[in-house]
């Protein structure tokens, strides 16, 4: 189902490429931005957001070259012939049936899959019956500064003394901003939600024992260095609610159905199927 979703955003990406910027002509062919991110997108296998941008400018000039490059070779090509010869209409027709028939077998599948229904009854059962599966960790959302060195954390520990509430959040974030080495600096030193066995020990255990809206007193060190940690939400352990978890279930259970369903209609079309080994 995953190639399905590609497909279908790649012939969406197809459609706008009249509305992207250009960022080179090659003898009257353009390439756009959006041949570029396209490009970048199946290198990366979607996880291009992911990217430091600084990386991510990187791999995009790259492919631009890449892309002009091989626009100058096809342009040659067709110069010398080579998109006449009987070699290239083979292969580009053996290519194009393979293309077809992968199409088709794909629509197919998705067709059968959709046709799957899971009643509300069968959801909820599953639900009460696996209940394990959902079950929520205790969990702490921190943000932190990192330095290099003892007497720097102290010197942080100390501008925020004496503060509480939103001044005290602000102006973590703030000196997150301007002193943190760690990556998320930028982010105000936010960290999001985590749970226990994520975290190196003593950064873990310290964000734990926090209360929140308080910072740690104490610099607290790891093989990274000095971390001041400010929490800022803790979470209970919990299971998670029915409604909640509801679409992961039906996707996984339609899943489970979709391969009997699958097995079955394929027993069915081999045994209907003229079928002769050679």
């Amino acid at each position: 189902m995953k190639v399905i979703t590609k497909l279908a955003t790649s012939l969406l990406l197809t459609s706008s490429l009249s509305f992207a910027a250009t960022l080179a002509t090659v003898d009257g062919t353009k390439i756009s931005d959006e041949d570029v991110n396209n490009a970048l997108m199946q290198a990366t296998q979607g996880r291009l957001a992911q990217l430091p941008a600084a990386k991510q400018d990187q791999l995009k000039k790259q492919f631009l070259e890449e892309l002009i490059a091989k626009q100058v070779i096809y342009e040659d090509a067709k110069k010398k012939g080579i998109t006449n010869s009987k070699e290239y209409k083979e292969q580009l027709q053996k290519i194009i049936e393979s293309i077809k028939k992968d199409l088709a077998i794909k629509l197919w599948q998705k067709k059968l899959f959709e046709s799957i229904k899971i009643g509300e009854k069968e959801l909820r059962d599953y639900y009460n019956k696996n209940k394990q599966e959902f079950m929520q960790k205790e969990s702490v959302h921190a943000r932190h500064i990192l330095v290099k060195s003892e007497d720097e954390a102290k010197k942080i520990i100390n501008q925020l003394k004496g503060l509480s509430g939103e001044a005290l959040k602000k102006k973590f974030i703030e000196l997150a901003k301007e002193k943190s080495t760690g990556p998320s600096g930028p982010r105000g030193g936010d960290l999001g939600y985590f749970s226990k066995g994520q975290m190196v020990p003593a950064f873990e255990k310290a964000a734990f024992e926090t209360k929140v809206g308080h910072i740690t007193t104490t610099p607290v060190k790891t093989q990274f260095g000095y971390h001041v940690i400010y929490v800022e939400d803790k979470k209970k352990a919990a299971t998670k609610p029915f409604e909640e978890v509801k679409p992961y279930i039906e996707q996984r259970l339609k899943m489970e159905k979709f391969r009997e369903v699958m097995q079955k209609k394929m027993q069915e079309l081999k045994s209907k199927a003229k079928i002769k080994y050679n």
